[in-house]
């Protein structure tokens, strides 16, 4: 170390060295569950496998089955060799899996929590994590409130000197907008807002960052993007699958409590958002802060809004169940398993340019995408007959799952006549780059341990995300029953009126 405290073998080029954790632990509430063994600790192994890990990081699951740390142990090794994306190497997994912890309890088990007190005590001692714990909530919402304040009676959450205690909470976060500033008030008597990590996954995505690099490292597509050139807007998120085993966080839920309120938002204002000062947290938050503020519901929700429900039918060849028949779920539930809303954007840049956004389950097939459709030429020199094929010029930012953008534009057909039709060229991110996309739960849970909170939509989010929500949901509650549609199709027929009513139609991914 040099006079100055910094590091003179330390190349201030190399873009790892500070993406790599300081000294920290995790523990996770609801360590057996299937968010947890399928995402979580096979994330916490590939970030050690690429070195990104601090050597003593300790590890530390709370859950009320009746395991001693071997055992916990041996789960987490099972869940890493199934579902880990990078190689099991056994160095990584003897050093890792040193610093694990099992502490047996119920969320309102008060000798647990004073278990779980010592238990990162001991860690602190034991592996040098520097009091800096983060507590990670893979518990249903009706727990969040229950698990936060006993972190606070039992003083998990206070850090000692210049540690840190932070909270990470998936979504749902709320069901309403009443509902969310409750929980925010909870959370933020426990927790400094910025100490608060609300898991979108989505945002963890390469492709969802890569809207932010298309849009603002690049020259060609930027001058495009309002509504001098826009027509329209899609976003898309549609599932093959039913609701599994889901039904009982499902049913009442819907597809657009579930998929919009939080993901396609969140997308949209990434895609209508101002350039932001800084690639930081707090600019890019004052930036889509902006926009959804701006969102405009349409007067009649009647003809701009439409839920559905699957019903049975054929998927992937085999024949699959209708909602109402899935196990667990009420036979009269008005549940959306369909959600499609028309949304405008009040400013500058959008007046006048619709979003359409869509989710779905039981769909023709497993796709996330955002296409930003262009607005026709004002003119074209050719007979109608040449230009029969030719449709709008798009680019679609495909989410997943092959991530990847595409860009759609008319060419000449090759012949003796003026024949112009839709051609696409594509990037694919697979094939552009040697070193696969991590997943998104590595980026995130990495940027909790590293205080980064650029990905993580913040509690104001949540809250403008009801605002615009309550009022569909409100008015679906008082206007009948979802409509009726196959499974594996793309949704009820009410949804190609509604855009067939503006001139326009959904785009099939």
């Amino acid at each position: 170390m040099t006079a100055s405290g910094t590091n003179p073998l330390r190349d201030p080029q190399d873009r790892r060295l500070p993406r790599i954790a300081g000294p920290s632990g995790l523990v996770i509430f609801g360590v057996t569950g299937d968010l947890s063994r399928k995402k979580l600790m096979p994330a916490v192994y590939d970030l050690a496998n690429r070195g990104l890990l601090p050597p003593g990081f300790s590890l530390v699951g709370f859950a009320r089955r009746d395991w001693a740390d071997e055992d916990f142990a041996q789960v987490v090794h099972d869940s890493v060799k199934e579902h880990a994306r990078t190689p099991f190497r056994e160095e990584v997994w003897q050093q890792l899996s040193e610093g694990f912890r099992f502490v047996q309890g119920d969320f309102d088990d008060d000798e647990a929590f004073e278990r779980l007190r010592s238990t990162v005590d001991d860690l602190d001692k034991a592996r040098g994590t520097g009091g800096n714990f983060a507590f990670y909530l893979s518990v249903p919402p009706k727990f969040f409130p229950l698990v936060v304040q006993q972190l606070k009676a039992h003083r998990l959450a206070d850090p000692a000197g210049d540690s840190w205690r932070r909270a990470v909470i998936e979504k749902p976060f709320g069901h309403d907008l009443k509902s969310a500033e409750e929980l925010n008030r909870i959370v933020h008597e426990v927790f400094e807002p910025d100490q608060v990590f609300r898991i979108d996954h989505y945002l963890g995505k390469e492709t969802v960052q890569n809207i932010l690099a298309l849009r603002f490292a690049n020259t060609m597509f930027e001058p495009l993007w309002n509504r001098s050139y826009v027509d329209h807007v899609q976003i898309t998120m549609a599932e093959d699958i039913g609701i599994g085993g889901r039904a009982g966080y499902y049913d009442g839920i819907g597809a657009a409590r579930d998929v919009i309120q939080n993901h396609l938002l969140q997308l949209l204002a990434l895609t209508a958002m101002e350039e932001p000062t800084a690639f930081d947290a707090q600019a890019l938050v004052a930036e889509k802060i902006k926009v959804l503020e701006s969102v405009h519901l349409p007067a009649d929700l009647g003809r701009h809004t439409v839920r559905g429900q699957y019903t049975a039918g054929w998927q992937g060849g085999e024949k699959v169940r209708g909602y109402l028949e899935e196990e667990g779920i009420d036979p009269h539930s008005g549940t959306d398993t369909y959600a499609a809303v028309k949304l405008e954007i009040d400013n500058r840049r959008w007046a006048g340019v619709p979003f359409y956004l869509r989710a779905g389950k039981r769909l023709g097939r497993r796709v996330t995408e955002i296409a930003v459709v262009f607005q026709r030429a004002p003119h074209l020199p050719f007979d109608t007959t040449d230009t029969m094929e030719l449709g709008q010029n798009a680019l679609v930012i495909r989410v997943q799952p092959d991530e990847g953008i595409t860009v759609r534009f008319g060419s000449k057909v090759p012949g003796t006549s003026m024949e112009v039709r839709d051609v696409t060229m594509d990037f694919a991110y697979g094939e552009s780059f040697t070193e696969s996309s991590p997943e998104a739960y590595e980026r995130l849970l990495l940027d909790v341990l590293l205080g980064d909170a650029n990905l993580f939509p913040r509690h104001q989010e949540v809250e403008l995300s009801w605002r615009i929500l309550d009022p569909i949901e409100e008015h679906w509650a008082r206007h009948g029953r979802p409509e009726s549609y196959t499974a594996g199709t793309w949704g009820p027929k009410a949804a190609d009126e509604m855009l067939a009513r503006d001139g326009r139609s959904w785009r099939r991914p």
